[in-house]
């Protein structure tokens, strides 16, 4: 009978504590970061760092955001530079050094639908219901050895993505959704590592990210992130071709001979 009585506490005492939300994890990682008005009160953001593809593909990166929209990026690889800007309303414009005939060409209707993930620098989660995203609790699930809560997202046209919540610290350890490549969309997925204090906000200093399946890891180390710095106004209109730092082809070859 006593185990019985125990037994019924046990069960009432389950039902009455609350069950959680995908908001209780929206809170508890906007929190954790740095809190609400720290992460709206950031108006500009400048990242530097080294980006790596695999072997013999790696170089620096500079990324640069001010609100509401606005983006300007550029990343070096074997002394050609790409740059990608975007003045935060409707345009966008692209250099592609390793293109056949490289130009300075405006973004596709399909890069631009794509490039608001990109700008938001705020993320999904800060006032998601009115970026028109929907927020479900999935479970608990182990994630590299960490319990986490896993949370599945579905923006405005319908894509599906799902984040993992570190359990104990509440950041965010891992994301799982598509990526577009070469006109294929793929399973993708990236890490968040090496958290540090910048100005009272947490910030992720490395990604890991692959194809699952792969054991290809392509990594985004941040040098360093600065918060609230000028940034000039031309950086997020069309840009110009930068000079090519390539290395010269080597003079010593023979010339390629006529077809």
């Amino acid at each position: 009978m006593r185990k019985l009585l125990l037994l019924a506490a046990f069960t009432l005492l389950a039902r009455s504590l609350p069950a959680q939300t995908a908001d209780d994890v929206v809170k508890g990682y906007i929190e954790a970061r740095g809190g609400l008005a720290k992460i709206k009160g950031v108006k500009t953001q400048r990242v530097t760092g080294t980006v790596s593809f695999g072997p013999g593909a790696e170089g620096p990166f500079l990324v640069e955001h001010e609100r509401p929209l606005k983006l300007h990026t550029e990343l070096t690889i074997n002394g050609q530079t790409m740059i990608r800007s975007y003045d935060g309303k409707d345009k966008g414009w692209v250099y592609n050094p390793f293109t056949p005939n490289p130009a300075v060409l405006p973004m596709s209707p399909t890069d631009l639908a794509a490039i608001y993930d990109e700008t938001d620098f705020d993320g999904p989660f800060v006032d998601y219901k009115s970026k028109g995203n929907q927020l479900e609790f999935i479970d608990k699930e182990e994630v590299l050895g960490k319990t986490t809560y896993k949370i599945k997202l579905t923006n405005k046209s319908g894509d599906v993505s799902y984040f993992y919540f570190d359990a104990d610290t509440h950041l965010l350890l891992k994301w799982e959704g598509t990526r577009k490549i070469a006109d294929h969309e793929v399973q993708w997925e990236e890490v968040f590592h090496d958290f540090r204090d910048v100005s009272g906000l947490k910030f992720a200093f490395l990604i890991e990210s692959q194809q699952p399946g792969t054991d290809q890891i392509q990594r985004i180390t941040a040098n360093k992130i600065e918060l609230n710095v000028p940034i000039d106004e031309s950086r997020f209109s069309k840009p110009n071709p930068p000079p090519s730092t390539a290395p010269p082809a080597d003079a010593s070859a023979p010339p390629a001979k006529p077809n």
